[in-house]
C-alpha cells in the first residue's frame, strides 16, 4: 500500500518533493502497524489526539489541499459541526478503510502534480482569517506544506505510539520490513 515515486523521478524537483511527502506519509501509516482498532483509538498521553484520528486527519487534510489546488469542491469538506469527526474514526470507519482512502488520495495527488505544467503554477487560497486576502500559492508551496503538515503529525504519532507500547520510528520501520532494530 506504499505509494512509490520511481527512482528516475526522484532526481528532479517534483520527484524529490513527492518523495519527501511520501516519507512523511509512511511515518503516519507505520504508527498504526500491528495495533488493534482499540489501541489506535486510545489516548495514552495528555493529548486528545489518537493514532487512528491522526491517520484520518492527514488523509482528509491532503484531500482538502488537493481539491484546492485542483480548484474542485472537496467531497469531504468539514464544517464547524463536523470538525471533531475529522480527528477520530466514527461508526463504521476502520483503519484499513482509512489507509485505503488515503492511498487513493496520495495516488491522485501524485498524478495531479505530474500533470501540472509547472510547480510555479498557482491556485487561490480560500477566504479565511489565516490566509492573506486574495492569496495564492504555488504547487511547490503545496508540496512543501504537505511535508510540513504530515511531518508535524508524524511527530505526534511517534509520541503516541511510544506511549502505547514503547515502539519508536526505527522499531516500526524495522517491523514493516520484517526485521528488528538494533
Amino acid at each position: 500500500m506504499v505509494t512509490h515515486v520511481p527512482a528516475e523521478a526522484q532526481g528532479d524537483e517534483r520527484g524529490a518533493l513527492l518523495s519527501f511527502v511520501e516519507a512523511q506519509r509512511g511515518a503516519i501509516r507505520r504508527s498504526v502497524l500491528g495495533l488493534t482498532e482499540e489501541q489506535a483509538a486510545s489516548r495514552p498521553s495528555a493529548s486528545e489526539l489518537t493514532l487512528s484520528g491522526l491517520l484520518k486527519h492527514v488523509a482528509e487534510m491532503e484531500l482538502n489541499w488537493l481539491r484546492m489546488a485542483q480548484q474542485r469542491p472537496n467531497e469531504r469538506q468539514r464544517t464547524e459541526a463536523t470538525w471533531a469527526d475529522g480527528f477520530r474514526l466514527v461508526e463504521g470507519e476502520t483503519i484499513p478503510q482509512t489507509l485505503e482512502f488515503w492511498q487513493s488520495v496520495a495516488e491522485e495527488t501524485e498524478a495531479f502534480i505530474a500533470s501540472v505544467p509547472s510547480l510555479d503554477d498557482t491556485f487561490p487560497l480560500p477566504e479565511a482569517p489565516w490566509f492573506p486576502k486574495d492569496g495564492a500559492v504555488s504547487m511547490r508551496w503545496l508540496l512543501l506544506h504537505l511535508v510540513e503538515e504530515i511531518g508535524r503529525h508524524a511527530g505526534h504519532a511517534d509520541v503516541i505510539r511510544e506511549s502505547l507500547d514503547g515502539k519508536g520510528a526505527f522499531d516500526l520501520v524495522a517491523e514493516e520490513q520484517g526485521g528488528n532494530w538494533g
